[in-house]
């Protein structure tokens, strides 16, 4: 496919739209090499990628559906079911992680920045595949800490929950034409 085609035809695709066809090994190395060549400034690579499936991807549901009702103050059946459902609805669910270098060098928001871009390239490289895909930073992503046992200085910033799907997903469009958001200096 066109890269600028591409682009335009990358979409969120919920995990309520996945089937149950399995993402292979092959297509999620693929995937995953493909979020590697993201640019990073220093050369630091802060993206680490926890992958969840199986049996342990309903564990880090449950988990955080607990620690999210401990949380808080009343707690729901309803928020519950929301949380575990995107976790089983989905074939594969990826802890976005950044990794901050110990002397705090680059700028946080540049490493946040280079990990948004790894993800993106992680989303086009699904859009290829046609493995739907969805990114989400919920308050619960700040609960991993202890299912994981993250290094010192890294971090979640969100699951980006993946599956096949069936069909198109629907039409992109933007509000404002990039010419209403651009302007020039010569």
């Amino acid at each position: 496919m066109d890269l600028f085609e591409l682009i335009k035809k990358r979409r969120s695709v919920f995990p309520k739209q996945y089937n149950k066809e399995p993402i292979l090994k092959e297509e999620l190395d693929k995937i995953l090499s493909s979020a590697n060549w993201a640019p990073t400034h220093k050369k630091t690579e802060p993206w680490r990628f926890k992958v969840v499936q199986g049996g342990a991807k309903l564990k880090l549901a449950d988990f955080l559906a607990d620690k999210n009702a401990e949380a808080e103050a009343k707690p729901s059946a309803f928020k519950r079911k929301k949380i575990v459902s995107k976790f089983e609805e989905s074939h594969t669910v990826i802890a976005i992680c950044m990794q901050r270098s110990p002397n705090g060098q680059p700028p946080e928001w540049e490493e946040i920045s280079a990990v948004a871009i790894a993800v993106q390239n992680i989303w086009l490289a699904c859009t290829e595949l046609h493995i739907g895909a969805y990114w989400s930073s919920p308050s619960y992503k700040d609960l991993v800490s202890d299912f994981f046992n993250l290094k010192e200085g890294e971090s979640c910033l969100g699951f980006f929950y993946m599956g096949k799907y069936d069909g198109e997903p629907e039409e992109g469009e933007r509000k404002t034409p990039i010419e209403a958001k651009v302007e020039y200096y010569l």
